[in-house]
């Protein structure tokens, strides 16, 4: 019954047009299943070609020749498994986490969302990801050891064998063969290409074929089975991703070129399409804007190589979404992990847990835009910017970072079509104060997937340091209970009405009903920095709730002043929530509460109020006071709720008085 309120709730949400597509889709996979509409490879023409010119340099080879050894060893990192002995090469339709074992059945009818079939398909999918493959061949790049470039082929003649075309869960998803075919493209490169060790003799010629005759065949399901309409996110463009660097880097049978053009050009329109003009992502989840810029920056950086030209817009689009980041972090690069996150990259490049995605595309986004202030943000050329952009790239880095360009003048205070504003001063200083506020739609779609009922929610950062955070995300096919929290309104720094989300959840990654959120008025001065704005999120109510926030920062006092109004007629249950990072610690003193960080303190308090705050962390009942800084790690961090009765109309006005006093023994 949960399943099938599930696929109701789900096909509300689809268009008639929608609905005809799946239904030929359907029917594809039937004919498919009993072995029509196949891929038959025909007679390999042409050679490969290169990736990038870099990719052969860089800072810490020692780095990558550790992380190669402990995986040839049997050690993976995958999500919360940190160092886990899969084995070498691991078992690939076994699920890490649970010991399950998926079957070998026809993939596109395998339901991956059933734990008890598949266990953790997040778990499962990530080591055919083939990130490790990447290592493995950098390491051999690196030091010509042959034993790295062995490891390779032994890794994916196993999968060759376990994970036959069109069986088991590694033939489900697009998005996950695209993933691959990009890790493929540039492993193969870094063994050589077409020189490669591992293609000498007739058993080498026939690891190349069975390589090759993989790859047509990803080529061809991704070209079967994009993901259109109310699924056309992200996904979507990983799949153009892995079409457009596979038919690139091997153009090598009759249909290469048409899966080119088709590849490019819908890279090229999903670009606009799933981003805002003002660069913001429309999935709101600044994860997921990391993801698809990186996405369209590999792309671009392989067409380039192979002189296949991206139009201005894309380029452009590309820049804005770099400049987003560069807006959004604050003076030590923390970005706050709004909307869904799964950790995901596209190719791990650098295999040490403290890379930063977002200095690398920073970096490589003042390469490519000659952004001065791109190259300040980011501070110093990371090793995956050294891989696509190589030494030239280094040294242009170089040169920009010594601009005298102020790294703060590039960077905007307000995204209208995304929804984010950013209050603050002294930015890119030791005395940054950054608060940033959530007036954007929910999400992309009419399912809105990765978003977060997160409306008029902010976060506030001092001096580089995080204080009022948003939580993250945990949880995503599995434990339902982490998921709903994680996503839902008591997980951000906002208000919540009568227990109930600000837009309601019909799924994992599937919302009914959207809040929609507003800006007001937003003004910048030199003595005050001023927010308004509402959300309907509580008119479904049978007495319908309009909430509305003001935030005024007062620069000389050192004071934040956020009202929240709520408008109705009866009685409503309201809660307002203030999650802090969890190096934070928290005491209530009567009726204010005291954060302490290393840096500094803020003081909160709601005068004239008879709501009282209460102090929550760790809590497994409610649930609530957890921070997740990775996917399926969450971890106690403090927060305070003031909660209580309003009927009618009511105002609340929340106090944060900060200063930069440091807690004893902290001292520097």
């Amino acid at each position: 019954m949960k399943n099938i309120s599930w696929l109701i709730a789900r096909l509300m949400r689809m268009s008639a047009p929608e609905v005809i597509y799946r239904v030929r889709k359907a029917c594809q996979t039937e004919l498919q299943a009993k072995g029509f509409c196949v891929a038959s490879p025909g007679l390999v023409q042409g050679k490969s070609r290169s990736v990038v010119d870099g990719c052969l340099t860089v800072a810490d080879v020692d780095l990558h020749l550790r992380a190669a050894d402990k995986i040839l060893s049997g050690y993976f990192n995958v999500f919360a498994l940190r160092g886990c002995n899969l084995g070498f090469p691991p078992k690939w339709n076994r699920d890490p986490l649970t010991g399950i074992t998926a079957p070998l059945k026809f993939g596109k009818k395998l339901n991956y969302r059933d734990e008890e079939l598949v266990g953790n398909i997040k778990y499962l999918w990530e080591p055919n990801r083939h990130l490790e493959l990447v290592t493995l061949a950098q390491a051999y790049s690196f030091s010509g050891d042959q034993k790295y470039a062995n490891g390779c082929r032994e890794l994916l003649q196993s999968w060759f064998e376990e994970c036959p075309y069109l069986l088991g869960v590694n033939w489900t998803s697009s998005l996950e063969l695209g993933v691959r075919l990009v890790n493929w493209a540039f492993a193969w490169h870094l063994l050589g290409g077409e020189d490669s060790v591992l293609f000498t003799g007739s058993a080498g010629q026939q690891f190349r074929s069975r390589w090759l005759e993989s790859i047509y065949q990803h080529c061809h399901f991704i070209n079967g089975y994009f993901s259109r309409f109310s699924s056309a996110n992200n996904h979507l463009l990983g799949e153009y991703m892995g079409l457009f660097v596979g038919s690139t880097v091997w153009p090598c049978w009759k249909e290469s070129s048409g899966w080119q053009r088709k590849a490019k050009a819908g890279l090229e329109e999903e670009a606009i399409i799933q981003n805002f003009p003002d660069g913001c992502n429309r999935e709101q989840g600044i994860w997921y804007h990391h993801e698809v810029a990186d996405m369209l920056l590999l792309c671009g950086i392989i067409g380039q190589e192979n002189n296949v030209s991206f139009s201005d817009a894309y380029w452009m689009q590309l820049e804005s979404m770099i400049e987003f980041i560069g807006s959004m972090a604050d003076t030590k690069l923390n970005v706050p992990m709004i909307g869904d996150s799964d950790d995901a990259v596209m190719v791990r490049f650098v295999p040490d847990d403290c890379f930063s995605v977002y200095r690398s595309l920073l970096a490589s986004g003042a390469v490519l835009f000659t952004r001065a202030d791109f190259a300040q943000k980011a501070g110093f050329f990371d090793d995956k910017s050294r891989c696509l952009l190589g030494k030239d790239g280094e040294s242009r880095f170089t040169e920009l970072l010594s601009s005298e360009q102020s790294e703060a003048e590039g960077f905007r205070r307000s995204y209208p079509d995304g929804g984010y504003y950013i209050l603050g001063r002294d930015f890119e200083t030791d005395r940054e104060v950054k608060l940033i506020v959530d007036a954007g739609p929910l999400g992309f779609t009419s399912i809105a997937a990765h978003g977060h009922a997160d409306a008029l929610s902010m976060v506030l950062s001092i001096g580089g340091e995080e204080l009022l955070i948003d939580p993250g995300t945990f949880a995503y096919h599995t434990e339902r209970k982490w998921r709903d929290y994680f996503k839902g309104t008591s997980a951000h720094n906002t208000v919540r009405v009568d227990g109930l989300d600000q837009s309601v959840s019909g799924g994992n990654f599937m919302w009914t009903r959207h809040a929609n959120a507003m800006c007001d008025t937003f003004g910048l001065s030199a003595e005050e920095d001023f927010f308004s704005g509402r959300h309907d999120g509580y008119t479904r109510l049978s007495d319908p709730v309009m909430h509305s926030r003001s935030i005024t920062f007062l620069k000389d006092a050192g004071v934040i002043e956020v009202s929240d109004r709520l408008d109705c007629s009866e009685e409503h249950e309201v809660e307002i929530f203030w999650h802090t990072a969890e190096s934070c610690t928290v005491e209530i003193e009567a009726d204010m509460v005291l954060v302490r960080s290393a840096k500094s303190t803020l003081e909160i308090s709601m005068p004239e109020c008879s709501l009282k705050p209460m102090l929550y962390q760790g809590n497994d009942e409610i649930p609530l006071g957890w921070i997740s800084r990775r996917f399926d790690f969450k971890n106690p961090s403090p927060t305070i709720v003031w909660k209580g009765c309003l009927a009618g109309k009511t105002e609340y006005l929340t106090v944060f008085k900060y200063n930069f006093e440091q807690r004893k023994g902290n001292e520097s």
